[in-house]
Parts: C-alpha cells; structure tokens; sequence
C-alpha cells in the first residue's frame, strides 16, 4: 500500500497535487485509528514524504482551533506549535503526558517530512521535470515564510512548553523534555 501511494504521488504530473487528494481521502481513515502505536506506524513508513507531510498538516490543521490558510512553511510549523492542541479523537486512556508526547512526536514527524521533501523545490515538480531540474542542478528555493528567527523558535516553544506544563499540572517528563530539545 506504501508503496502505491508513493508512487501515484510521485508519476503523477503534479505531485504536490495528487497529494493533496490523496491525503484529503486518507486523513479520515487516520482519525478512526484507534491505537498510537498503529498511527505511528502507518505515518513513519510512508514512502512518500510529501503525502506524510500534507497528512501530518492535515491533522495539526484538525486540532487548531483556528486552521490557517498558509502554506506549508516553517512559519506554519511554528504556528502548529502555538495553536493545537491534544486531538480529542486520541484521548484514549493514555495518560495525559503520552498525549501531549504523541503531538511532539508528530509535529517532529511534520519538519523532518517538510525539509526533507517540500523544501527540495524539483521534487515538487513532475517526472519528466524533475530530471531537467536534476541535470542541471537548480537548487531549492526557500519561501519567504521559512526565513524563520531564533527568537521566534524560542519564544513559540516557551509558550508551548508553558501551555503544556498548565494542561499536565506537573513538571515535563523526561521523555517530553528530550522531545522538546530535538524539536527545538
């Protein structure tokens, strides 16, 4: 199945494009999993970057209480950091700490699809373009909205570790704490 759907994403004339739909048809399915442990799974084999990357900002888009409209970018990251919140379709009995852990994990998932994927402009672009790109060796083009500050990371990631200490009511785990660094 992973591999299908790498690959009728990425022969397709418009692979940003045909992600799209085809995450627009997945998410759905991805909000009944009923097990973190089988979201995880599905979501760190997927084959195709970009399709992980539109499923991931799908779900981020899901638990803001007010989705943006801007285009996947570093900025729109750093907004998923600020404004979601623990999706309610996961709060199983997992305590809540592992919730919060699972939203870390993801968001961590979602910038290593993006600067893995999407920032590599000609693997954006169709097959028979992405070889001329290739050969001739255009680098990526970064958007405005990726020229991002330390200070901003800084700043978003206080207010999301203070919104995250309010909501546990204790001090961060471990395993939260590391998760927080890397992300960082």
């Amino acid at each position: 199945l992973q591999r299908m759907l790498s690959m009728a994403v990425e022969v397709d004339r418009s692979p940003t494009c045909s992600s799209r739909k085809i995450a627009d048809d997945i998410f759905p399915f991805i909000l009944n999993i009923p097990l973190r442990s089988q979201r995880e799974t599905l979501l760190n084999t997927m084959e195709s970057q970009l399709l992980r990357c539109r499923l991931l900002e799908l779900l981020f888009q899901h638990s803001c209480d007010v989705p943006t409209t801007s285009s996947m970018s570093l900025d729109k990251i750093l907004y998923f950091l600020s404004h979601s919140s623990v999706l309610p379709q996961f709060q199983d009995e997992t305590a809540t700490w592992q919730r919060w852990d699972e939203m870390l994990q993801y968001l961590s998932l979602l910038l290593m699809s993006y600067q893995t994927f999407p920032l590599a402009e000609h693997l954006r672009s169709s097959l028979s373009d992405r070889m001329d790109l290739i050969v001739q060796k255009a680098k990526p083009r970064l958007q405005d909205s990726d020229d991002i500050s330390q200070l901003d990371i800084h700043l978003k990631m206080n207010d999301f570790i203070n919104r995250m200490q309010e909501a546990l009511g204790q001090p961060l785990p471990p395993q939260i704490q590391e998760k927080l660094f890397m992300l960082q």
